[in-house]
This record gives structure tokens, C-alpha cells and sequence, in this order.
């Protein structure tokens, strides 16, 4: 079983920035890829980005290619979400998500923290 917190969530304003933090039990982090969701009031969930198990490898949402990064730290068993830039569309609540094999669905993946809220002030 991987039991997932996130952390690092907030109010921020337009073009302003924030680092999510997601931190795991287990001690099988390293087998798992790595993924952050969003979810905004009415409105579907959305991947955000997903990290290889070694970190080697990433890919991005559109909507947030270029301003959002993806990194994992596998000693601490966290993975992190950089994201600059920010805009009010990005206002949601943030989850992190943990499966065997990393994809932009959210079906792929077992294992889902609480989410974290991020709001963006205009």
C-alpha cells in the first residue's frame, strides 16, 4: 500500500509561482511512475504531467508545457511540481497520483493523495 500527502498548495497571485510537494510512504516509490492531476470546480479532472520512474523521462499537459515542471527526488521518496507563471485558469485542486506505468490517464494509476488546493488571483 502507498499512501500519498501533498503539500505546498495556496493563494498566489497571476504570474507568481509555487512548488507542490507530494511525499510517499512506501518503500516501493522508485518502482512507480509519478503524476499530477487537477481538478477545477465544475470542470473535468485534467493531467497535468507525469515523471518516469528514475526521473529520466516527463511529459506535460498542454496547458501547462513550458511553465510547469515535474521532478522526483527518490531518496526522499517525494516528487515535486514546479509550476511558474501561474494563471487564474490554473486554479484547482491538486493531486498526486502513483502507478506502475505513467500515462496521461487517469486510470492508470492506483494509488491518489487528497489534493492540495492552488488558487490564482487575477
Amino acid at each position: 500500500q502507498v499512501q500519498l500527502v501533498e503539500s505546498g498548495g495556496g493563494l498566489v497571485q497571476a504570474g507568481g509561482s509555487l512548488r507542490l510537494s507530494c511525499a510517499a510512504s512506501g518503500r516501493i516509490f522508485g518502482t512507480l511512475s509519478m503524476a499530477w492531476f487537477r481538478q477545477a470546480p465544475g470542470k473535468e479532472r485534467e493531467f497535468v504531467a507525469h515523471i518516469s520512474q528514475s526521473g529520466s523521462s516527463t511529459y506535460y499537459g498542454d496547458s501547462v508545457k513550458g511553465r510547469f515542471t515535474i521532478s522526483r527526488d527518490n531518496a526522499k521518496n517525494t516528487v515535486y511540481l514546479q509550476m511558474n507563471s501561474l494563471k487564474p485558469e490554473d486554479t484547482a485542486v491538486y493531486y498526486c497520483a502513483a502507478g506502475l506505468i505513467g500515462t496521461m490517464w487517469g486510470s492508470s494509476y492506483s494509488y491518489w493523495g487528497q489534493g492540495t488546493q492552488v488558487t490564482v488571483s487575477s
